[in-house]
């Protein structure tokens, strides 16, 4: 390994290339985050999948980085709320186990299936819109059919109102880009919290039939009461977790069908189902790059380095699914006849991401429905003129242009 950490492209300009270069170092070596900061970058799937389950690299890393315990990080710093959020995913042991138990259940695959008719209603609303569109004119397919796919569908389940969701999801947006100004970040942090917190006390005053009375009702318990920052912290999980990723993965899923078109071909004609292409796609491009954070909670050695206690761990999802050692040379091709599509890319153990049922009955709906609405689709730029989303935490396109007819 190179002494020197590497300096991360904040802009995440091209993750894949970035996370060759950082295996090339090592199964595990040492990045530099913006503000001087410095993380231990996994790009071993192997590595990661230990790491994953070792008790000694924790989620609660507020309360085990020195830096952040200390008080020394500011609340400008762009990846703050990464840490100071209280939900499931920065808690361990009982502490976690407590905030995933009130969320847990409306994400099993018996509710996937019963969401089903919820999610072919907002798809055919969806491509109604778009046969409104004039033919020849590029229409972005991320903005208009996939994001508003996932946010409509989560803002209903968190039963957060029309006239309140583009604020709402505006501090998730910021908050998933890496390339915010110290005057951004802080702006963002304070009005995400503001949004979110009118949200808790509108459903105090007329709770509904949704996830956040649900969860709001739990914090009254007086057992195992959530504090308010559990609340919203829980909220800000859920709305972060189920939008911009799934997204991701089907605009990821389109641009591949359109650049393999045997493939494409193979999967209309049912010789491979749809299923078996997405979870290639979310093998070879996860919804995420590399998510903050993990703190060591004691010295680890692993893959020929020491992690030492207080050091802040970045598992790189977007190296270990195309991690050659896993799948041989062919691992950042995209294949869907391919044997092995087992992956990490929703993490694995006591800390696995409640959404795989979920993303996967979007996908299952939402994308036949589209090629079969559009069988002459067509990408409106060359593949490699698509653009990155502006961070190094998501793996996403900007935007994705395509034509929906010839």
């Amino acid at each position: 390994m190179e002494k020197c950490p590497y300096v991360l492209d904040r802009a995440g300009s091209d993750i894949h290339k970035e996370a060759s270069n950082l295996r090339a170092r090592g199964p595990v070596t040492l990045v530099e985050l913006h503000g001087g900061y410095t993380a231990w970058s996994v790009t071993s799937y192997e590595v990661a999948k230990q790491l994953l389950m070792d008790p000694r690299i924790s989620k609660k890393t507020k309360a085990h980085w020195p830096e952040f315990r200390d008080g020394n990080v500011p609340q400008d710093w762009e990846l703050y709320t990464w840490v100071a959020m209280d939900n499931m995913q920065t808690r361990d042991g009982k502490e976690h186990d407590r905030l995933r138990k009130l969320v847990a259940p409306a994400f099993t695959g018996r509710q996937a299936v019963k969401s089903r008719p919820i999610i072919e209603e907002i798809v055919n609303r969806l491509l109604d819109d778009l046969e409104t569109a004039p033919r020849g004119q590029a229409v972005d397919i991320k903005a208009r059919y996939f994001y508003p796919l996932s946010t409509i569908l989560v803002c209903d389940l968190l039963g957060i109102a029309e006239e309140d969701r583009d604020v709402i999801l505006h501090g998730n947006v910021v908050n998933s880009k890496t390339t915010n100004t110290a005057e951004e970040s802080e702006a963002n942090l304070h009005q995400w919290q503001t949004a979110l917190g009118r949200l808790v006390e509108t459903k105090r005053r007329d709770p509904g039939d949704d996830l956040t009375t649900v969860i709001i009702k739990a914090g009254e318990d007086e057992q195992t009461p959530l504090t308010d920052d559990e609340v919203i912290g829980s909220l800000h999980l859920l709305i972060g977790g189920g939008t911009e990723t799934t997204a991701n993965v089907l605009c990821h899923t389109v641009v591949d069908m359109l650049t393999h078109p045997d493939q494409l071909a193979m999967v209309r004609s049912g010789a491979v189902s749809w299923e078996s292409a997405w979870e290639e796609e979310v093998r070879k491009d996860g919804a995420v790059g590399s998510m903050p954070f993990r703190c060591a909670t004691d010295d680890v050695e692993i893959g020929g380095v020491t992690i030492a206690k207080g050091d802040l761990v970045l598992i790189n999802y977007a190296a270990a699914g195309r991690d050659p050692e896993r799948y041989g040379d062919a691992a950042a091709e995209f294949d869907i006849t391919r044997a092995d599509k087992a992956n990490l890319s929703f993490g694995y153990g006591r800390h696995r991401c409640l959404g795989p049922a979920l993303a996967t009955m979007e996908a299952m709906v939402a994308l036949p429905a589209l090629f079969d609405r559009f069988p002459n689709l067509a990408l409106a730029v060359p593949p490699n003129e698509l653009k990155p989303q502006g961070t190094f935490i998501f793996n996403g396109y900007a935007e994705v242009p395509l034509l929906l007819r010839s």
